[in-house]
């Protein structure tokens, strides 16, 4: 029989057991947050040395590698995450200690239009200890944010005939119109359809299944009648808008290649071989918003078979003015003079990030010294740039003339320089050339406080485009590349100015059969306010 004495170190000994383990398990774990740590750091160094090279913009190659990049950061964050379990601000007794690698947990920010509900955790009116009144001193809040699952709902729309007692006449209301004709989607299934195929990059088949779990097996034949007549429906607003963006005086231009689906090597092979061509999607972009200009912003997509350059040169046939785009040939017929008249219909303005781009090429390559100093010599102007966006076109012009002129002039002469010295035949010598080949065109930015330094406005435009590739092997046909470019004109425009595209989009698909064809210029993005909802009775 043991005494308690024994009892007492037996028990003492399993804590110190217990003790021990769990120290070795909290090292351990602090091993593991401190690799951790220094693998997303590392990370964040790429991604941030890898933006700088986008200098705003970038090539397809350089924007995968950030893109992979921030996907396996937040797979090491959340990894992290996992270990460390903290509490959050909100919750800490005391704010935790923070560090150069400490993790920091932002609260989201929300928007009026998120709904609010209060839940009170009343404690009564009676004291829980001698049973007195309890009056109330105060309140402590603190918040929550969940989620409310989408619903599917099935909304029947009945309508009574009643006839008359006196002349024995029928009256019934007249049916609603539908946003697509004969179809039962309503306009907020369709708006998040279009949203989710060509915003959010989720084919068809994937939000069959989404559907599915909801409740309801649409076929992906139906979708795809959904998505296309829906899109059909928007003809006339997505022509406002391409009138209202080739109307300007100054545009952004710029494309990507989209594979669609050929038929005809299709047919030859009786369905053997599932050939692919390589189309493109041309995006022109209309904004003054970097100097507080009055004309609303817009992107005109538009989708030709091949890159022919008859396709630019078609959609921009009632074009005058400055088309800021990169030197693909396609465009250098826009530019020439007019051979009977003399005169120049449209102005080429260049783009410094893309020459800044051969340069950084070059430094990453082999670390030449001239790139590197080619660089930080644009590298001067866009720091004016960044002073003077949201300026005025004459407050730009003021201080491009007093101090990026200098820049640019002294930049002309030490390209000149350097070309006396180094190869001809050198990437960084074909740079210069570049440069000084457009040397109008590159300083235009120089005579017009308008005038963009780069081509970031429709490099931004297009870069959804390159994104979408990834989730969708090929468009159908021709008729689907149009389509995509309808729908991108409609919701890039829409985000432009800040609005919700499904909101935007549920609204105008249940109105605008209904709506004047006079008065369509009140649903497009810039002119849209929501409709008031008629409340639907339900049946008893």
């Amino acid at each position: 029989m043991t005494s308690p004495a024994e009892h007492q170190s037996d028990d003492l000994d399993a804590l110190r057991a217990i003790i021990a383990a769990q120290a070795s398990q909290i090292q351990e774990l602090s091993r593991s947050n401190r690799a951790y740590e220094a693998l997303v750091d590392a990370l964040r160094v790429q991604i941030v040395r890898l933006k700088k090279q986008k200098f705003g913009a970038s090539s397809e190659k350089v924007a995968r590698n950030i893109e992979q990049l921030e996907l396996a950061l937040e797979g090491l964050e959340v990894a992290r995450a996992a270990i460390d379990r903290s509490a959050d601000e909100d919750e800490a007794v005391a704010p935790p200690q923070k560090t150069a690698s400490s993790r920091r947990r932002g609260k989201p920010a929300l928007s009026e239009h998120v709904l609010t509900e209060r839940r009170t955790l009343d404690p009564g009116s009676e004291c829980p200890d001698c049973g007195g009144e309890l009056r109330l001193v105060g309140e402590d809040v603190s918040e929550i944010l969940d989620l409310v699952a989408a619903q599917l709902k099935k909304i029947e729309i009945a309508r009574p005939k009643k006839s008359c007692r006196r002349c024995e006449a029928m009256v019934q209301t007249l049916a609603p119109t539908r946003p697509v004709a004969r179809g039962m989607a309503g306009p907020g299934l369709l708006a998040h359809i279009l949203v989710s195929k060509y915003d959010d990059h989720l084919p068809l088949y994937r939000q069959g299944e989404i559907f599915n779990r909801m409740g309801a097996d649409i076929p992906r034949s139906t979708l795809i009648d959904w998505c296309g007549q829906a899109v059909g429906v928007l003809k006339p607003l997505v022509s406002r808008i391409r009138d209202h963006v080739f109307a300007a005086d100054r545009l952004h231009a710029d494309d990507t290649p989209i594979r669609v689906l050929d038929p005809k090597v299709a047919i030859a092979s009786g369905g053997a071989k599932r050939a692919v061509k390589m189309g493109r999607i041309w995006v022109y972009v209309r904004d003054d918003t970097p100097f507080a200009g009055d004309d609303p912003p817009a992107a005109a997509y538009l989708f030709s078979p091949d890159r022919k350059g008859e396709h630019p040169q078609s959609h921009l046939a009632g074009f005058s003015g400055i088309l800021q785009a990169d030197a693909y040939s396609g465009f250098g017929a826009l530019y020439k003079p007019d051979p009977m008249t003399g005169a120049t219909k449209i102005r080429e303005a260049s783009c410094w990030a893309h020459l800044r781009r051969d340069f950084h090429d070059e430094w990453t390559s082999s670390k030449s010294p001239i790139a590197l100093e080619a660089i930080n010599r644009v590298g001067v102007l866009y720091d004016i740039e960044r002073r003077i966006t949201g300026c005025s076109a004459h407050e730009r012009l003021a201080v491009r003339q007093a101090e990026s002129r200098q820049v640019a002039e002294a930049f002309k002469r030490f390209a000149e320089d350097q070309l006396d010295r180094i190869s001809g035949k050198s990437d960084v010598a074909k740079a210069f050339r570049y440069a000084l080949k457009r040397w109008a065109s590159f300083t235009l930015f120089l005579e017009d406080g308008r005038v963009a330094i780069d081509n970031n406005p429709a490099e931004r435009a297009i870069r959804p485009i390159a994104i979408g590739r990834k989730n969708f092997l090929f468009a159908g046909s021709d008729a689907g590349g149009e389509i995509l470019a309808d729908a991108m004109t409609v919701i890039e425009t829409a985000k432009l100015h800040g609005l919700n595209p499904q909101a935007y989009l549920a609204d105008i698909l249940g109105r605008i059969n209904d709506h004047k064809i006079n008065a369509l210029d009140e649903l497009l993005p810039w002119n849209w306010r929501p409709a008031e909802i008629a409340p639907i009775v339900a049946a008893a």
